[in-house]
């Protein structure tokens, strides 16, 4: 059973910066995609980031572009979300989740496995 374990999130003031790390607990695919989502109180989840696993390209939401940053570490089995210059706006709970089909999309509903998430909360 894959399991994903979000950390990192916090309350941080307006134009600061937090890390989000996200351990895959059991790699069972060779190629897939991870992301982040994140959950704003009476909204609908949203993509942020992803990243293709094995090639490393990211891609990113128009709200993040500049600002947040997605990375891996293969040997450590964890994906990260540098998130600079907060605005209120990225307040939410953020999860991570894998896509082991290699859809490549940014909807909740192309990805398979989702962790618990951790939640960020920016002040004005």
């Amino acid at each position: 059973q894959v399991q994903l374990a979000e950390s990192g999130g916090g309350l941080v003031q307006a134009g600061g910066s937090l890390r989000l790390s996200c351990v895959v607990s059991k790699r069972t695919f060779s190629s897939y995609v991870m992301g982040w989502f994140r959950q704003a109180p009476g909204k609908e989840r949203e993509f942020v980031a992803a990243i293709n696993w094995s090639r490393g390209s990211p891609y990113y939401a128009d709200s993040v572009k500049g600002r947040f940053t997605i990375s891996r570490d293969n040997v450590k089995n964890t994906v990260y979300l540098q998130m600079n210059s907060l605005k209120p706006e990225d307040t939410g709970v953020y999860y991570c989740a894998v896509d082991d089909q290699l859809r490549g999309g940014n909807t909740p509903r192309t990805y398979d496995y989702w962790g618990q998430g951790t939640e960020v909360t920016v002040s004005s």
